[in-house]
């Protein structure tokens, strides 16, 4: 049984009067109808059916955590009247225990102490701000329609009210570069959120970013340098012990694309990410080592990280340092 279960209600666009050069919900969701509060509660019992907490919750041993999540569009831009349908329908479960957590995502400038007030009546847990960038001229070019400000005074107000609080950022958007996501980075750190996300910015059909690349005005991220400035992102935040919960697009979010142009995409790009920091780490070690055997150890869980994607690692390894006879194994002892 999973120890955390997300039980995803998409909103595709619903709320968000935006358009980022960015964006295309109707794609990143694989959805084109908004969903109905009722649809909602089928996907919700369906999920409960499949996860088997439905009616076992309570009997297991470690039972799971269990989260409705509204995902896809600005939650908190929906009239009052149709969050609340929403959120009454996650509450009756809540309250019933069939499930944990409510969580959504929304933008900076969605949110004021009026739309907290509502949120925490209707005992919601995580917000999640799609942040992007603490750069101005990164959010200016990419039609973001807030500043740096709204970032800061919707992070400040979530965590007064109690909530927990998630930071999206995006990497490689127009006027971004390695220092400017980087430096996002930090200062999202400073701010401590409980949970992060990183995504390379995709370029998706029917977007205005897809014409400006079109016209030369926007080249995206290569899938090397979309990794190295993910892992130097990833190593700021997991140094002030910030969960990163996501790193890239995983597969599902991509089922209905019509020849997107995934230049940076792949689906284990984390583990690329996190197999780049575990080199790191063994090579330093290694530079002072000239011949011999030497054997390098992980905890269970970073196994594949320590190996490296389609053992990358290892290759690397044995064709930089010939000299050594490296052994890779698994410590149950290691944190």
């Amino acid at each position: 049984m999973k120890k955390h279960a997300i039980i995803p209600i998409f909103i595709p666009h619903l709320g968000c009067e935006n358009d980022c050069v960015f964006c295309n919900q109707k794609i990143i969701t694989a959805k084109s109808d908004p969903v109905s509060p009722n649809d909602a509660e089928q996907t919700i019992l369906e999920y409960l059916s499949t996860l088997r907490v439905y009616d076992d919750i309570k009997k297991c041993d470690n039972p799971p955590t269990v989260e409705i999540a509204f995902y896809g569009g600005s939650f908190t831009g929906l009239d009052i009247e149709t969050q609340n349908k929403y959120l009454d329908l996650a509450l009756k479960y809540k309250r019933l225990g069939k499930i944990d957590k409510i969580h959504m995502s929304t933008r900076p400038d969605y949110i004021n102490s009026a739309i907290l007030d509502n949120l925490k009546a209707h005992q919601v847990d995580i917000i999640e701000l799609g942040v992007q960038s603490f750069d101005e001229a990164v959010l200016k070019a990419s039609k973001r329609g807030h500043k740096i400000s709204d970032i800061y005074y919707a992070c400040n107000l979530i965590k007064t009210y109690g909530f927990s609080l998630g930071i999206q950022l995006m990497i490689g958007l127009p006027n971004d570069s390695k220092e400017k996501s980087i430096e996002s980075a930090r200062l999202a750190s400073q701010i401590q959120p409980d949970i992060a996300r990183l995504y390379p910015t995709l370029v998706l059909p029917d977007t205005e970013l897809f014409e400006m690349m079109k016209l030369g005005k926007y080249s995206p991220l290569s899938q090397k340098d979309a990794i190295e400035i993910c892992k130097e992102m990833y190593k700021i935040l997991t140094e002030k012990n910030i969960n990163i919960i996501r790193v890239g697009l995983k597969s599902s979010d991509l089922i209905n694309f019509d020849n997107p142009l995934l230049s940076n995409y792949h689906p284990a790009f984390r583990q690329l990410v996190e197999g780049e920091i575990a080199r790191e780490i063994i090579e330093e070690k290694l530079i002072f080592l000239h011949a011999g055997d030497i054997e390098v150890f992980s905890n269970p869980a970073s196994f594949s990280n320590m190996v490296g994607n389609a053992g990358r690692n290892k290759k690397y390894f044995s064709e930089k340092y010939p000299e050594l006879n490296i052994s890779y194994k698994v410590c149950n002892e290691l944190k």
